[in-house]
């Protein structure tokens, strides 16, 4: 895939894909993890994945070029360490860019709901001078709601609404830690985009149906989901108790609880949300087309979404980089690696262990495919793609 085809696909939302999509697939570009000498390390190949997946091209010289990515919640020691980020911002400055690290605030409490709590979780995490040569912008302001409203009209928002940053920067590297997640059975580069760049109010929007029902017989009543619940939705009477009227939906409580008790009422609101964080991407990228690309490090694939205070042992090895213009392929050929590789004993992953099994269902029991299938019913990319080894 080239931008030229980026440009035609965008411009054709809600057209039959198959009329221009025939005999075309967009262009995964991957390097494995092996190294033998100074000239195949980690920062080598990043360079060599930005020039051939045409990543340095997303922007010009004297652009304000976001670099979309995780800063790591306190207590977390999976997310992308800032090694793995420091060749793109080089690679930025080197073509006259000007980068800027951002990710938006969070929905649930912990040590990034605020802008000035999430920069020190940040300098904790080493994403600071001279790790890396670019500030940290947090892209929805102090208290999450530095917003901007895009109209979509799609099938589930009116409307969305992300960091006034997102919109402002020129372009936007979306550098994505791939793992799994509880309600939307792996996190890659959509949800990186779609919920990531969610200001306050957009993150309520997309959760806002998944509310969690606890399952009596399996619950212990050790208040794990209390404690961590923003709302102080939920009450321990023996067994836990959700008060519905205040639930948001966030999902802390289903991360929390160390039994897996707490899930959904409704496995379609599961579907929906998954959905409903496509068409944020859709908003996100109706006005940069042709000025986005996307690096995604299959590594450390763990269980849980690296919003976690904590970090599960991964459920595969580590697999390698990946590097696209296509949001949907690089997310599809990332959990297509992720399946085809042998599960590891001892972890969340039970059983599917196999090569070809579906890991990412085994630890969520969620369609993961409904965010795939209906991003590319948007035009926001294929699911058909030539994974190209370098």
């Amino acid at each position: 895939m080239n931008i030229v085809w980026c440009v035609i696909r965008i411009s054709k939302l809600h057209q039959p894909l198959e009329s221009y999509l025939d005999d075309i697939m967009s262009k995964v570009y991957f390097a494995g993890l092996r190294a033998d000498g100074q000239s195949t390390n980690i920062p080598s190949k990043i360079q060599r994945l930005l020039e051939a997946s045409q990543l340095n091209s997303v922007f010009t010289e004297g652009d304000l070029v976001a670099v979309k990515t995780h800063l790591g919640e306190p207590g977390s020691t999976t997310f992308l360490r800032p090694q793995y980020i420091s060749p793109i911002v080089d690679m930025i400055h080197r073509k006259g860019g000007r980068p800027f690290l951002t990710d938006c605030n969070t929905l649930y409490l912990g040590g990034r709901s605020n802008a000035v709590d999430h920069l020190n979780a940040a300098i904790r995490h080493g994403f600071t001078y001279p790790v890396i040569d670019a500030p940290i912008i947090i892209a929805d302001g102090l208290l999450g709601m530095d917003e901007i409203e895009v109209e979509v009209g799609l099938k589930h928002c009116r409307t969305v609404k992300f960091g006034t940053a997102a919109q402002q920067a020129s372009s936007i590297i979306v550098v994505s830690h791939f793992k799994g997640h509880l309600m939307t059975g792996f996190g890659g580069a959509l949800k990186n985009l779609g919920m990531g760049f969610g200001s306050r109010s957009g993150k309520l929007e997309m959760h806002k149906l998944a509310h969690p029902t606890v399952n009596q017989e399996i619950c212990t009543g050790c208040g794990s989901c209390a404690t961590s619940c923003p709302q102080s939705a939920i009450s321990i009477v023996k067994k836990a108790q959700i008060q519905e009227a205040k639930c948001i939906g966030c999902g802390e409580c289903w991360v929390a609880c160390p039994t897996d008790a707490i899930g959904p009422q409704d496995p379609k609101s599961l579907i929906d949300i998954q959905e409903k964080i496509v068409e944020y991407c859709y908003g996100i990228v109706k006005g940069k087309i042709g000025n986005i690309g996307y690096m995604t490090f299959v590594v450390d694939v763990t269980p849980h979404c690296d919003c976690a205070p904590w970090s599960d042992s991964p459920i595969v090895p580590d697999i390698g980089i990946l590097a696209s213009l296509d949001p949907v392929a690089i997310d599809q050929a990332a959990a297509d690696l992720v399946n085809k590789s042998r599960g590891l004993e001892g972890t969340k992953l039970k059983h599917h262990h196999s090569p070809g099994d579906d890991k990412i269902r085994a630890i969520a029991n969620i369609d993961w495919t409904a965010q795939l299938r209906y991003a590319e019913e948007l035009g926001l990319g294929s699911r058909a793609y030539e994974l190209i080894k370098l």
